[in-house]
């Protein structure tokens, strides 16, 4: 079972690249972003909690978002080839929480891919994607609060992931396909 936390800075490819994955390697996926998008537009009580924690630019509790994950993993079936997270964890409480969640079923994350873009770079990519989409948390005041969330709370887990020894970086500046081929040979090697 391939379980791969796929990791990066918001705007950094993390949502293209599962999707290639999944096309390649038959994974199921986790997206915490999708989750919780899904969760406001449908209005449920976790949906209008989990936005009011997004429109300040803040990450949801941890025990809301391993309760989600937990869900979301177990209907998958026994039997699936493995998941993709995407934008869990975000901090090392989370990390050990998601190990913990896995190991109670016998599983593990077999992979971190870091995907490694430079903040100016990242900015361009998340105002353009606001600009397309129409996605209100991607505005230059939103975003550079993400930003900042990100350095303070989320990567200390790149740190975390080596010391599990399964952290894998990768360069996601420059071409899609060389950004993927990299991808893939990490994931072919598990």
């Amino acid at each position: 079972m391939r379980n791969i936390v796929i990791f990066g800075a918001p705007g950094s490819g993390k949502g293209t690249q599962s999707d290639k994955l999944i096309e390649k390697f038959g994974l199921e996926h986790i997206s915490t972003g999708d989750v919780l998008r899904s969760e406001i537009k449908n209005g449920t009580d976790l949906g209008n909690t989990a936005k009011g924690f997004i429109d300040k630019g803040q990450l949801i509790p941890d025990e809301l978002m391993i309760d989600i994950l937990a869900s979301v993993y177990d209907s998958f079936g026994k039997n699936h080839k493995g998941v993709i997270f995407d934008g869990f964890p975000r901090t090392i409480p989370q990390a050990e929480a998601l190990k913990e969640m896995l190991a109670k079923r016998g599983h593990h994350v077999a992979a971190m891919i870091e995907l490694d873009v430079p903040e100016d770079e990242l900015m361009k990519r998340l105002l353009l994607r606001g600009q397309q989409s129409g996605r209100s948390d991607d505005n230059e005041e939103t975003i550079k609060k993400r930003l900042g969330v990100y350095h303070a709370q989320t990567a200390p887990l790149i740190e975390w992931y080596k010391q599990e020894a399964i952290h894998h970086h990768i360069d996601g500046l420059g071409e899609l396909d060389r950004i993927t081929a990299d991808i893939c040979a990490v994931v072919e090697a598990l």
